[in-house]
């Protein structure tokens, strides 16, 4: 009875728009107040802060500050114009560059909205301007822009390493695979619509020729700190020199030095509001993070997980169903 009360105003929470933290609140307290199971407040409070303090978790804010840096830094643009330059003549090969600029900042930020906000708000007037449709544009750049969650590193999966205890060094692995798979299939399907569809090759010929202007090597000079962002912050994660956490931090420290220093694209003035952005990002994940871990504790209490399993491995034997019924209930 207790886990299907929590099941119960969990989803009833959610069905009715409240969000995601607070219908988790009001789960977990349910059969305390209204059964008696499932621990008391005083362990909820307890399982809440311990949920939040946890060293792993600093990767995200950090990864969402780094983020915010190089977007506002300008980093999205080099990284554009360098791959512009090899595949823009080719038909399809704008969106192919943005879709390569989404692969690479994905592998900066880890955040898919930072990723989709940073790339996007440059990308999309300047699509606009060779023709291309708007929405179109628009559709290409949010769905690339998700790569940044399965590109490492990816503050999803530093989330899911912290609720399921499973190494956030082998999660960014398993994600370098799918990531480069997806992007070559997107940068397919938009050759294909392009050569379909067809585009404005003067227009476009005419910006190639202005970037082909710019040489190569001077080219390359001006995104190597952009492109040698990931190198970094990837194989000092791969090669043992720093945690994924440590990662994060280098990031930030990386995006200043660069976006200050390097690129001089931002001022010191402009950390300030950098950070009041990335707080508020964060602000709302850190409550529903801490609730999260309460959450789970009181599913395992009312042995809520436990009907789960029993239902799903009584009911279903296949392993392609399993699979897919984990996929449901996820």
């Amino acid at each position: 009875m207790a886990a299907v009360l929590v099941f119960f105003v969990f989803l009833a929470a959610i069905a009715i728009s409240l969000p995601i933290g607070i219908s988790m609140v009001l789960g977990s307290v349910a059969p305390i107040f209204l059964l008696d199971k499932g621990g008391n407040i005083a362990q909820l409070l307890h399982n809440t802060f311990s949920g939040a303090n946890n060293t792993p978790i600093l990767a995200v804010p950090l990864f969402i500050l780094g983020g915010v840096i190089m977007a506002e830094g300008g980093i999205s643009k080099k990284l554009f114009n360098f791959f512009a330059y090899f595949v823009g003549r080719i038909p399809g090969g704008v969106p192919c560059a943005v879709i390569l600029t989404c692969l690479f900042y994905g592998a900066i930020s880890g955040s898919g909205p930072a990723t989709t906000a940073a790339v996007g708000s440059m990308c999309i007037p300047f699509m606009v301007s060779l023709g291309y449709e708007k929405r179109w544009s628009a559709g290409l750049i949010a769905v690339a822009g998700g790569l940044g969650v399965i590109i490492p590193p990816s503050i999803p999966f530093v989330l899911y390493s912290m609720a399921t205890g499973v190494s956030t060094g082998d999660l960014f692995l398993g994600g370098v695979f799918p990531g480069i798979l997806i992007g070559l299939f997107m940068m397919i399907y938009a050759v294909v619509y392009c050569l379909r569809k067809g585009e404005d090759r003067a227009l476009i010929n005419e910006k190639m020729n202005e970037l082909k202007g710019e040489g190569l090597g001077r080219l390359f000079m001006d995104s190597f700190w952009a492109l040698l962002c990931p190198v970094i912050i990837l194989g000092g994660i791969y090669s043992g020199k720093f945690t994924p956490t440590e990662a994060a931090c280098v990031s930030v420290f990386y995006a200043i030095l660069v976006s200050l220093f390097i690129y001089k694209s931002i001022t010191l003035k402009d950390l300030v509001p950098f950070l009041c952005s990335s707080v508020k990002t964060y602000g709302g994940l850190a409550f529903v993070l801490a609730f999260a871990t309460a959450f789970g504790r009181v599913l395992s209490m009312t042995k809520a997980t436990q009907a789960v399993e029993q239902f799903i491995t009584t009911n279903f034997h296949s392993g392609a169903v399993l699979l897919s019924v984990l996929v449901v209930v996820f």
